[in-house]
């Protein structure tokens, strides 16, 4: 019987470690499917038509609200990890001035691995030490006044 618990109970902490590294998926922004994206065609599709196939745009160029741009992601995250780009679809539609596509473009998704430099702005002041810290303030509080303790 103590075999049978045994196994028992290495089979459900097996079972329960295993189920904790199943991966978190998540969706962030519009990932325009293709066969949405062939029922746009330039100089034939409006405004109207991308809205009813695309949906609206996750955002607009910030001087030019003639170029949308429909921007989507899937993650995956593992444990503790930082979550992994799975899938990215950037999807540019630019318009002409009455409101026709001109042009729809998709963004070539390759991710630049940008360094992050973990040094410090320097700052006017001087570095204070341990002590200096722990004993800064002996001797400045305002000596108590006939009305109650010191401000």
């Amino acid at each position: 019987m103590t075999n049978r618990l045994n196994y028992l109970l290495f089979a459900s902490i097996a079972a329960l470690s295993v189920s904790a590294c199943t991966p978190t998926q998540a969706t962030r922004g519009n990932i325009v499917e293709d066969h949405r994206l062939a029922s746009i065609t330039a100089g034939q599709s409006s405004r109207t038509d991308v809205l009813r196939n695309l949906g609206s745009p996750t955002t607009q160029a910030p001087f030019d609200d003639n170029i949308w741009y429909y921007i989507g992601q899937k993650t995956e995250k593992h444990g503790i990890f930082d979550p992994e780009v799975v899938e990215e679809k950037i999807v540019v539609v630019a318009f002409n001035e009455e409101g026709i596509v001109e042009q729809v473009e998709e963004v070539d998704a390759d991710r630049l691995n940008v360094p992050v430099v973990r040094r410090k702005t320097p700052t006017g002041g001087h570095e204070v030490t341990f002590m200096q810290q722990l004993l800064g303030n002996v001797g400045r509080f305002n000596a108590p006044t006939e009305d109650g303790p010191g401000i």
